[in-house]
């Protein structure tokens, strides 16, 4: 098997020559682009993860508690 000339950057992502791989500087844009891209199944379960807490004992005493603080705090 030949091995690729291209690989990605380890930090954003980008497809670089292993010859300039030394040179390459990584974009904040674009680091934050692929770390998004690498959280994509977190940010996608987040609502349901959060139901699903919310629904627990714990969640429900959170709420509970917060609501309380909302009405009981004086201006």
């Amino acid at each position: 098997m030949f091995p690729s000339r291209f690989m990605p950057c380890p930090d954003c992502g980008e497809s670089l020559e292993r010859s300039a791989a030394a040179s390459h500087r990584c974009t904040r844009d674009r680091e934050l682009d692929y770390q998004m891209f690498r959280l994509r199944h977190e940010v996608d379960s987040f609502d349901e993860r959060l139901a699903a807490y919310l629904s627990s004992s714990t969640g429900r005493f959170e709420v509970w508690l917060a609501a309380r603080r909302v009405r009981t705090r004086t201006p």
